[in-house]
């Protein structure tokens, strides 16, 4: 077959070869057995924007720290000289960090080569150097062009030392697929043959597999990944909660199917995003991670706000650490008095729904007889007044939401934050009726990690919910905090804890 080798013609090729690969698997029929579904990667810690986030801050400060160790090899006391000879030598890292900022130094694409980014820096590193010594020269600042030179070319080593590591990690953790978000794809269309090629070289998405509901007519699958069954197959997988974002890339035109999707899929807590049109989308100037600057929509969720969930994250360290070291001795107390007033466990660890529904054990103190089928989420009966169950001391905790102090240690762990909608048991129900389907918005409560406390809690809405309209109302209030949350909204709840949870009284716990 030959091949026209004109703009247009590479243009027609291309959209040949992509339908000739959809027509080649037509004749096998997809699995939907979920046993046979994918594993996700084991996730990091953090994702890429988060990796580039930490990778400048840490480089930030560490230019100062290699000032420090050029100034203690050149036997030059910093701190005892003049505010004019020292002042090159504060400015050089900043310069230096800026330049590299200017020259994308820190955007560490999947495609890019360590010896361009090693380029970027040093030409980033360079002319922020270069601003700083002539300026020293102009404006006789330092000690003298040869001392400047000396820090400078300290300084430019250093970051291309410190690069070369984080090249050589990125990389590492780029192969391993470890950075790539877990996505799912609905629709076998040409569309999704595109991403899906267009991501074998970017490594930006771990594409589990695709769904889609017109199985008769779809193949096994689609450059290389599966199709794994229908829409109402991914909805049961157990997987689910480990999927990242669920990508539509099913016809724009087809208006009412893209409606029916939706609908479907609104509730769930992944973003979901539709992919609009591939034209024109330039794989090599926008990483396909950051669908949002394709020509795409998003159905739900919202692009992550990686600055805000790192002071978040910051805010959660520091106030649960510093909050477990000051209630330790209390918790000693607390835990004897449970000892003594019952027997049983002093923990009480349930099964709840986490950050993107994922199953977590959460903290507690016991404050009630022993129920292995409640620890293990297969029978949820919330507490009335004057519940049995509740011991002697479990009544006072409860009451003082002194039981909630060992979520601290969930908190620590990343599983929870300080301030977001509280954890709800696995299987809850409310008038006989799981809460998930008594309010359509109920999963968007697990696109925020869960809190130890919330806005619902200082706003009255504590404790368990036995009627459909209490359900409503936690929602409607969890909703809304996740619509102003913010670092000084956070401590506005945090203040607002006590005095709200110690004055309340009647709110049966």
């Amino acid at each position: 077959m030959s091949l026209d080798t004109t703009e247009q013609g590479k243009e027609a090729n291309r959209e040949t070869f992509r339908l000739a690969n959809l027509r080649q698997f037509q004749s096998s029929k997809p699995t939907t057995d979920n046993s046979e579904f994918p594993k996700p990667n084991k996730r990091f810690p953090i994702d890429r924007a988060g990796l580039r986030f930490s990778i400048r801050v840490f480089d930030f400060f560490a230019g100062f720290g290699v000032v420090a160790l050029a100034c203690y090899l050149l036997n030059f006391d910093l701190l005892g000289e003049s505010f004019r000879t020292s002042l090159p030598y504060v400015i050089a890292p900043i310069a230096a960090y800026l330049g590299m900022k200017t020259s994308g130094a820190y955007r560490f694409s999947f495609e890019e080569s360590p010896i361009t980014h090693l380029g970027r820096v040093a030409l980033g590193v360079f002319c922020g150097l270069v601003f700083i010594n002539v300026s020293s020269l102009i404006l006789t600042l330092g000690a003298g062009v040869q001392h400047l030179l000396q820090i400078s070319a300290i300084i430019f080593i250093g970051y291309i030392a410190l690069h070369l590591h984080y090249a050589a990690l990125v990389r590492s953790l780029t192969r391993s697929g470890a950075l790539a978000d877990n996505v799912v794809i609905i629709g076998a269309t040409p569309a999704a043959y595109d991403l899906i090629e267009r991501n074998r070289s970017k490594r930006d998405m771990n594409i589990l597999g695709v769904f889609e509901d017109r199985l008769d007519r779809t193949p096994s699958a689609i450059s290389g990944v599966p199709v794994l069954g229908k829409v109402d197959d991914l909805l049961a997988w157990e997987k689910l909660p480990e999927v990242d974002r669920i990508v539509l890339t099913v016809t724009s035109t087809a208006q009412k199917r893209v409606r029916t999707l939706i609908d479907r899929l609104r509730m769930l807590p992944q973003e979901v995003i539709l992919m609009l049109d591939l034209e024109g989308f330039s794989p090599e100037n926008t990483s396909i991670a950051n669908i949002v600057d394709a020509p795409a929509a998003y159905v739900s969720g919202a692009p992550k706000d990686i600055r805000r969930a790192a002071i978040k994250r910051a805010l959660d360290i520091v106030v649960a650490g510093a909050m477990l070291t000051l209630f330790f001795p209390f918790m000693l107390v607390i835990a004897l008095m449970i000892k003594l007033d019952s027997p049983g466990p002093l923990f009480f660890r349930q099964k709840r729904h986490g950050f993107n529904n994922q199953i977590i054990r959460v903290w507690k103190f016991r404050t009630m007889l022993p129920d292995r089928d409640a620890e293990d989420g297969k029978r949820v009966v919330q507490t009335v007044a004057d519940d049995k169950r509740v011991t002697k001391i479990g009544a006072l905790l409860r009451r003082t939401s002194l039981d909630e102090l060992p979520q601290l240690i969930n908190i620590l762990l990343g599983d929870m934050s300080l301030v977001g909608p509280r954890p709800h048991a696995v299987g809850m129900t409310t008038e006989e009726v799981e809460v998930h389907n008594i309010v359509a918005e109920y999963a968007h409560r697990h696109r925020m990690k869960p809190g130890l406390t919330g806005w619902a809690q200082i706003n009255g809405s504590r404790g368990p919910v036995h009627t459909a309209d209490l359900v409503k109302e936690r929602v409607r209030l969890d909703m809304e905090y996740m619509e102003k949350a913010s670092f000084w909204f956070d401590l506005y709840v945090i203040l607002m804890t006590a005095p709200c949870l110690l004055g309340d009284s009647k709110t049966p716990r």
